[in-house]
């Protein structure tokens, strides 16, 4: 028996089993944990908990369904993790390699279609990845949840259609197929193992997790739809008449469908009213005009130039004056039996609008101030300044009796859910029309996802049909596949109180920077609800709230070193990042070698259908990214304990890293280049590493790269294991070329790297190297770094044949290749010499040695005078500079010169260099920990 809703032939008194204990029927289940629940909310430790809500017990505790569910930290969490967990066993590892596909799913289908909310990844999507990482039984986490997703996937991995939707086969034992490519062939190979998965969820938002909850909560949804439908019943008994209309001015009554509401402005001319609806908008073409035409004056104006109306009307719950834009209603459109029609509002409309006011003083709704923030600085500049006022008394007066008749329900959360899922993007004045595509009837949409937006064109919908006709019949049906409870709470994704090392997986969807402002477009529902987030743990940038990068950084750490706490070594978290800022890229990427977690592969995930910012603004991605990171097996841990930083420790993490990394990668049946075996980005990931143990770095670049050749397999400029190669040199084979590294150039390092590739393939004179050089420097250059000269960057990284000597190798084979005039002729043949004389070649690795020594004595001596700068700022300065100098003095443990300099350098410059900001995090880390 599990712990599924379990409904006595669709009665509520059949026995249930809950985390192992028996009761006679799911009230009593209820009753007896939301009575522990109330003793542990009246324990002060309890509520002092990180990231827990604003709000009494009794809105807690109406939200909250425990042990499954809890409006704030949840006390049940081990307890589901000891009833569905297994303890970690050495050696246990799922996946070998990370799922390194690039995912396009639409955002579509019932689940995403049920409840919106800013952001959201398709579950189908999340299958993909928990399939590939899990097997039935596991626990998968996601510890910044929004609507739930994971465990809506979590649970959809044990439903064979949703799983053979994905694509994949699935046979009688249950075994899943995937389709691959082999010889141009379609082949399908074991995938996975079909069965549910169980899911700990946690958000900081009140509203997200409530969301989340109903779509992980199984229930009667045979009874739910019948209360639903005898509530809107009820309710069109009750207040029927705020949605009727006279038709033709007949006795005969219309059902209102929607109307329009209009902006009203004054001409700066005439001082005249002028109603945007009737001025600007063109009904014969179906548009909006730029150019408005007084009605009064016959001034041409444009929006920009009119000012606003306003209005003053005695708010009784307020027990006060609220002056507010002006909006009038222009056009009802409504319906006789089968039929619509539209008219223009006549008295006995506006009437009914007075006397909504009137009757808003029987019900209870929420009329919190709206706090300062981002994204409220538009409903407030327009009087909007109280939850209340986003609503027409009209549909203020339908919520509120419809969710003060809800608590009456027993199924009154799910019911409040379908309320929920209508009312913020169809209830409230930010849903509108708009005109496209020149039709001359005007298109209704929602509210404008990720935004407080008010249009000049307001409309207001008909509730009680919207909930009937739009969201009932997918709610049930969403809800019908919900096969068990999952485990969700409201709090901060930095203390998730499961076991260490409990979590089989993660899959998370963090906020990004300042991308989205949650708790001020959660605020609406939250006021509803009572139950409001707590901002201080808020992982965002943020004016309003006083947090920067930095700050957003250290949040995401704590979040990200709470993931490493929970997940069993050996084990993958999956990120999905949607920024197009460098510094908040750098930020993630920091943030997740500080807790310990290291990066293996970054994917594509194509969601189809841009969000409102990734449409309208150029420079946004059109792709999110996936980041796949994994946390190291307990044996590393445990060896780097007992060798204690060693040089062999640093080989030991790389033998360990190359085993986490994708041995092919391909792209419409081409290999691509895999970027995390690079030669480079592997002795990132190892310096990581250390300083992540504040142990100093073992090995230089060029000592580094000259053991990786001497102990790991090269391949089209990529390291792998001996027991990788194989595989690689079979798809290699297949391959109609080779996989190409791709080179951008925009600062010093990356133009030495530029540099190393053109003349390992082509050693060069200066005159041939410069001019393919100068078209790398573009655009894309950093703001504040050097432009470092071509002949200085030659002289202090390469080698120059002076025509003395043999002609080395590499220029020897270069030439002897290229010319066929020169082939077949000695080192010391002069043609040859003649024709190698001054061209610049990569050094072989024993005296690269010497030169990188003789560069970073250099690079110290620059970072000496970036110390004794006068003033506070340097304006321009070589990265490389800081970097080296960051590096020595990390060595020594002077995390003070650190520091200052950090504070000398503009932030975006600091924030935009991964290495950089690595060591200036861990300096101020360690300084803290030392104070």
């Amino acid at each position: 028996m599990n712990d599924q809703l379990k409904m006595d032939s669709g009665k509520s008194g059949g026995a249930v089993e809950c985390l192992g204990i028996t009761f006679p029927s799911e009230d009593a289940r209820r009753k007896y944990f939301l009575g522990l629940l109330a003793e542990k909310l009246k324990d002060p430790a309890f509520r002092n908990q990180e990231g827990f809500p604003q709000g009494s017990d009794d809105a807690i505790l109406a939200m909250s369904d425990p042990p499954y569910y809890t409006a704030c930290p949840n006390p049940w969490f081990i307890d589901y993790v000891k009833h569905y967990g297994t303890p970690y066993s050495p050696g246990d590892r799922m996946a070998k390699e990370p799922f390194a596909f690039d995912v396009s799913e639409g955002r579509s289908g019932i689940f995403y279609d049920a409840h919106s909310y800013h952001t959201k990844v398709p579950h189908k999507a999340i299958m993909r990845y928990v399939l590939y990482y899990t097997k039935p039984g596991d626990l998968v986490a996601d510890t910044f949840c929004g609507t739930g997703m994971t465990g809506v996937a979590a649970q959809l991995c044990g439903n064979r259609k949703a799983v053979e939707e994905l694509g994949y086969r699935v046979d009688q034992a249950g075994t899943i197929f995937e389709p691959t490519k082999v010889m141009g062939r379609v082949e399908w190979r074991e995938f996975s193992r079909l069965g549910e998965r169980k899911a700990i969820l946690n958000d900081l938002s009140p509203a997200a997790a409530f969301i989340a909850a109903n779509y992980n909560t199984k229930i009667d949804v045979v009874r739910f739809k019948q209360e639903a439908l005898r509530l809107l019943d009820e309710a069109e008994r009750e207040l029927g008449w705020i949605y009727e209309t006279s038709h033709k001015g007949s006795t005969i009554r219309g059902k209102i469908n929607y109307i329009i509401w209009s902006d009203v402005f004054t001409c700066p001319e005439c001082t005249g009213e002028i109603t945007f609806w009737e001025s600007a908008v063109d009904h014969v073409a179906g548009s909006v005009r730029e150019q408005i035409e007084c009605p009064h004056c016959s001034a041409e104006v444009t929006k920009r130039t009119l000012d606003r109306c306003w209005t003053t009307f005695n708010d009784q719950k307020l027990e006060q004056p609220v002056r507010i834009a002006k909006q009038v209603p222009v056009l009802i459109n409504y319906s006789v039996g089968k039929s619509r029609y539209e008219k223009k509002p006549d008295s006995h409309d506006l009437a009914v609008s007075e006397r909504c006011l009137q009757e808003l003083i029987k019900y209870d709704y929420p009329t919190n101030k709206l706090p300062d923030g981002e994204k409220t600085g538009e409903p407030i500049r327009m009087g909007i300044n109280f939850v209340h006022h986003f609503y027409t008394h009209r549909n203020l007066l339908a919520l509120a009796f419809l969710r003060q008749h809800v608590k009456r329900k027993s199924h009154g959360k799910a019911l409040d859910f379908l309320i929920n899922s209508y009312d913020l993007t169809h209830s409230t004045m930010m849903s509108r029309v708009i005109f496209k595509g020149g039709g001359k009837k005007p298109v209704l949409t929602g509210y404008q996802s990720g935004t407080l937006y008010f249009s000049s064109l307001p409309v207001e919908k008909n509730i009680f049909e919207g909930i009937r006709k739009q969201k009932l019949k997918i709610i049930v049906d969403s809800l019908a596949l919900v096969s068990s409870s999952q485990a969700i709470q409201t709090g901060s994704a930095s203390h998730v109180k499961v076991p260490d090392s409990s979590i089989d997986y993660l899959f998370i969807d963090p906020p990004f920077g300042a991308n989205i402002m949650y708790s001020e477009l959660n605020f609406l529902a939250e006021m509803w609800s009572g139950v409001k987030t707590n901002t201080a743990s808020e992982a965002i940038e943020s004016r309003s709230q006083g947090k920067q990068l930095d700050d957003y950084r250290r949040l995401m750490s704590v979040s990200f070193s709470e993931a490493y706490r929970i997940l069993k070594p050996g084990r993958w978290m999956t990120v999905e990042f949607s920024n197009t800022k460098a510094s908040v890229w750098n930020s993630i990427q920091t943030s997740l070698q500080e807790a310990g977690f290291v990066v293996a592969n970054v994917s594509a995930l194509n969601k189809k259908q841009g969000s409102f910012n990734a449409v309208n603004n150029k420079t946004s991605v059109k792709q999110d990214l996936v980041i796949s990171a994994y946390k190291p097996n307990g044996g590393l841990e445990e060896r780097f304990l007992k060798t204690g930083g060693s040089e062999e420790s640093a080989w030991d993490f790389v033998r360990t890293h190359l085993s986490y990394l994708p041995v092919v990668k391909s792209k419409s049946d081409e290999l691509t280049y895999i970027p995390e075996r690079d030669p480079r980005i592997i002795f990132d990931r190892m310096v990581a590493w250390f300083v992540r143990h504040n142990v100093p770095v073992p090995l230089s670049s060029q000592e580094f790269q000259e053991g990786l050749r001497l102990r790991f397999s090269e391949r089209d400029g990529m390291a792998f294991l001996p027991e990788q190669v194989a595989e690689y040199d079979r798809k290699r084979a297949q391959a109609a070329q080779a996989p190409q590294m791709e080179l951008f150039v925009s600062d010093e390092r990356s133009a030495i790297d530029w540099l190393t590739d053109f003349l390992r393939k082509r050693p060069s004179t200066y005159q041939e190297v410069h001019p393919e050089f100068t078209t790398q420097l573009g655009a894309g250059w950093r703001k504040h770094e050097e432009k470092p000269e071509l002949s200085a960057l030659l002289a202090d990284n390469f080698l120059r044949y002076d025509g003395n000597g043999d002609v080395p190798s590499q220029i020897h084979s270069y030439l002897s290749t290229n010319f066929k005039d020169l082939r077949g002729l000695e080192k010391d043949d002069l043609r040859l010499k003649a024709k190698a004389k001054d061209r610049w070649f990569v050094p072989d690795p024993s005296k690269a040695k010497d030169l990188e020594q003789k560069r970073e004595r250099s690079l110290l001596k620059e970072f000496e005078s970036y110390k004794s700068a006068p003033g506070r700022k340097l304006k321009e300065f070589r990265l490389e500079v800081l970097r080296a100098g960051f590096k020595t003095a990390w060595g020594a443990k002077d995390y003070k010169t650190i520091i200052s300099i950090a504070q000398k350098i503009p932030e975006e410059a600091l924030q935009e260099d991964e290495k950089l900001l690595l060591w200036y995090d861990q300096a101020l880390t360690r300084m803290e920990a030392n104070a």
